[in-house]
């Protein structure tokens, strides 16, 4: 076989005349004029091979390739023909005139072409990942992973951090998402658990004094997935001791402002830093994309004052969300009252301002006055439109929320660029519906806010904790907290959360163990990274970040797995399947 010289991008008309060896798949095949036309391709491009019949030998081995073929090429490097250059491409002013052509591998015709791959129904594609995988646009999503991850350790390395490996068998844990169970052989009717994160062992690292730690972590989660969700994903997994909740923030941005510019050549701007509450208040979400306009305005105390209609007046909150130089149709605006129904209002009411007037939906029951107080309250100008939810804070505001990013996204009003933000205080415990019980907001190890550990068993949902998220875009990044290392703490946590003395000793017993015995202040994070791929790559999903991954049911068509196993194998581990 002849040995590669060369990639394809690198065959320019600095090295015309030289003699060049090339290797990759045929991308197409052209006959022109009794010349035989090859793009050849590799993982960095394409360069054109053009052979003649002259060419006895070469000429007939192009002559019997087709798509997918894999060969090899030796030949020299000539000039194209004026008019026939191809300035897209690196190789584009050059050609490849083969001395020996070798067909390495002949391909069947596949189901699709990799050029075809995007209109293609992505079961298909990812049954045949594999070919899916050649075309170079998702290629290029995990050259940039690729740089993404070396510069993540770079500057880990050169902060004094440890690289350590946690187990990837561990036990299941009472909190989070659900585990993915693995059944022992040796120990019959226990389990192991996939981690859906290195928590534990990371603050045991904590205590066993390794100082800074991170870690390129493969985590499991079974739970529902979405576009920006896999049943396993892998994180840029921290922890650090003896630093406060700010130098870790410093820290983190520090990260993240060396990878985009390692990666991508992107100078970020410095993270903005505003409260969950501030979040909520202003946005909405406790993930704001601030690429969506202007924050939404809270006008409870404008209606007390000035609006007597009881429907709003009694309201407990009354928020609203200005879309600037938007006149809309009366459909239009029926469309934004369904879908803030949709989304859980009771109801919505617009306010329209126009020259030498201001309409409005509820005008029945509000006079010009109070029209007038509500508009001038958000500085509505001519072309404005104001939209009005009243009800509960939180979900009125997640409402507005949304339809704030929805005007954005229909009008093509998302701003340009990286926005990030940090999003601190969250509430510690937060009440589960479906569990009829309180849970952790973020996992049960978050330290408290100092200045709420008095309210944790009295009013623990007015507690808040020293937890942190990155956003970016509006999209969780990176989400961690100064962790509790006093024992005393956190059997006070896990009490809050109903485990009982004995559920404390046998699920997390070892813990409150270690921390009796010497252990330092210490806080960490987690960032996605495919999640951080996908939006630096400008990906629709994390399948495309991903080289081998499920679908939206968990499911991988290429290996058709999950399967079934033999009924050998599974009464070796004690198990029968109930049907």
């Amino acid at each position: 076989m002849l040995g590669r010289t060369h990639y394809a991008a690198e065959v320019n008309e600095k090295i015309e005349g030289e003699t060049v060896t090339v290797a990759g798949w045929v991308h197409r095949r052209r006959d022109h004029g009794g010349l035989i036309f090859i793009d050849l391709r590799d993982r960095s491009g394409l360069v054109q091979v053009v052979a003649e019949p002259a060419q006895e030998e070469n000429f007939r081995q192009l002559d019997r390739v087709r798509s997918e073929f894999v060969v090899t090429v030796e030949g020299e490097v000539k000039r194209r023909p004026e008019g026939m250059e191809n300035r897209e491409l690196p190789s584009g002013l050059v050609e490849i005139e083969p001395h020996r052509v070798e067909v390495l591998s002949e391909a069947k015709t596949p189901p699709f072409m990799p050029q075809d791959a995007e209109s293609v129904d992505e079961m298909l594609r990812l049954k045949y990942r594999y070919i899916d995988l050649r075309r170079l646009g998702l290629l290029n999503n995990f050259i940039l992973r690729d740089r993404v991850l070396m510069a993540v350790r770079r500057f880990f390395h050169d902060h004094g951090f440890l690289d350590v490996e946690t187990p990837a068998l561990a036990r299941s844990t009472p909190e989070g998402a659900r585990d993915f169970l693995v059944p022992s052989r040796l120990q019959p009717g226990t389990f192991y658990a996939l981690p859906q994160s290195p928590q534990i062992f990371k603050q045991l690292l904590m205590v066993s004094g390794f100082d800074r730690y991170y870690q390129i972590a493969k985590v499991f989660r079974d739970e529902d997935l979405r576009a920006d969700r896999q049943p396993e994903f892998t994180q840029i997994d921290v922890e650090m001791s003896f630093m406060t909740q700010d130098q870790i923030l410093d820290m983190m941005e520090s990260m993240v402002h060396f990878v985009f510019q390692e990666s991508m050549g992107v100078t970020l701007d410095p993270f903005p830093r505003i409260t969950w509450h501030e979040a909520m208040e202003g946005y909405g979400s406790d993930k704001p994309d601030l690429r969506a306009g202007e924050r939404l305005w809270n006008l409870t105390k404008v209606v007390e004052a000035h609006v007597s209609w009881p429907i709003l007046r009694e309201a407990p909150f009354v928020g609203g969300v200005v879309f600037r130089d938007y006149q809309p149709s009366r459909k239009q605006l029926d469309i934004w009252t369904n879908m803030a129904k949709d989304l859980g209002a009771g109801g919505l009411i617009w306010l329209v301002k126009s020259p030498g007037q201001t309409r409005s939906s509820a005008g029945k029951w509000l006079s010009p006055e109070e029209v007038k107080e509500l508009a001038d309250a958000v500085e509505l100008q001519d072309g404005d439109v104001l939209l009005l939810v009243a009800g509960e804070k939180y979900p009125s505001l997640g409402v507005l929320g949304q339809l704030r990013l929805e005007f954005a996204r229909r009008e093509d009003r998302l701003n340009e660029g990286w926005r990030f933000l940090w999003v601190t205080d969250f509430p510690l415990f937060e009440w589960s519906q479906e569990e009829n019980r309180l849970v952790s907001a973020h996992h049960p190890f978050t330290m408290p806010h100092p200045s709420d550990i008095d309210l944790i068993e009295t009013e623990p949902l007015a507690v808040r904790s020293q937890a942190y998220d990155v956003v970016l875009n509006g999209t969780e990044l990176a989400s961690g907290s100064l962790r509790i290392f006093q024992p005393q703490l956190q059997s006070r946590i896990f009490s809050t959360l109903g485990l009982k003395p004995e559920e404390i000793e046998e699920k997390f017993g070892f813990l409150i163990q270690a921390f009796q015995y010497g252990a330092p202040p210490h806080g960490g994070i987690a960032f996605g990274l495919d999640r951080m791929v996908m939006l630096m790559a400008g990906a629709k999903s994390l399948r495309e970040v991903i080289a081998f991954p499920k679908t939206a049911r968990g499911v991988d068509p290429l290996m058709n797995s999950p399967s079934s196993v033999a009924l050998a194998q599974l009464e070796e581990v004690g198990i029968q399947i109930k049907k």
